[in-house]
């Protein structure tokens, strides 16, 4: 095995290599890594506003919203035909990934937008987040919908015990847009992190604390 190489990004982010094994650190933070375990899928949703819940772009109005486990039932409406870019049946099919639907509260049966996670022992991994094509575009209805789903994942690694770390892989041309907007950090190829500071940030932003 080869001898440990820290790489330090910036002030308070870096790497620690060793042999096979990548560490990647940021503040008092450490996350696990195995060495080229980047994904093939590379996310490019758009964070166009950080709003209180999602917003209606027509009327201005906030809407509160809910999170949950997709079920079987609603999954058979998830498909190109209906406007989904992405096989979401594949995400639901894989033990182990979690797919969540955001919804407007007391209207469920409508889907703004869905992500897919992986529950790691000391970080949540993004797979794929998608909002519904309603929600996408310069005609789009709702602004806001992204943001939650990331500030979702946030909570959800904090419960889990991650601290509110999130990673995920980000196409080339949005990894300045999520450092902006997200505060997340790059850590070279096409690996971005949501530390806890950040994450806290989110979360404040769209649940009630």
């Amino acid at each position: 095995m080869n001898a440990a190489k820290a790489i330090q990004k910036n002030n308070n982010c870096g790497d620690l290599q060793s042999g096979i094994f990548h560490w990647q650190f940021c503040g008092a933070g450490i996350i696990f890594v195995e060495m080229g375990k980047q994904s093939d899928l590379y996310l490019d949703f758009e964070i166009d506003k950080l709003t209180n819940s999602i917003l209606n772009r027509i009327s201005g109005d906030s809407f509160p919203t809910e999170i949950s486990l997709l079920n079987h039932n609603e999954l058979k409406h998830i498909h190109k035909k209906s406007g989904w870019n992405f096989d979401w049946k594949k995400e639901y099919a894989d033990i182990e990934r979690e797919v969540y639907k955001l919804s407007i509260e007391h209207n469920s049966d409508i889907v703004q937008g869905l992500i897919s996670l992986s529950i790691k022992p000391d970080h949540i991994f993004m797979n794929l987040l998608e909002s519904a094509s309603f929600n996408r575009g310069e005609e789009k209805l709702y602004e806001g919908v992204a943001g939650n789903l990331v500030a979702f994942a946030c909570k959800v690694s904090f419960q889990r015990g991650a601290e509110g770390f999130v990673a995920f892989d980000s196409k080339t041309n949005l990894i300045r847009h999520y450092e902006k907007t997200l505060g997340a950090v790059h850590f070279g190829g096409h690996r971005m992190i949501i530390d806890s500071i950040a994450a806290t940030r989110l979360i404040n932003q769209y649940f009630k604390v």
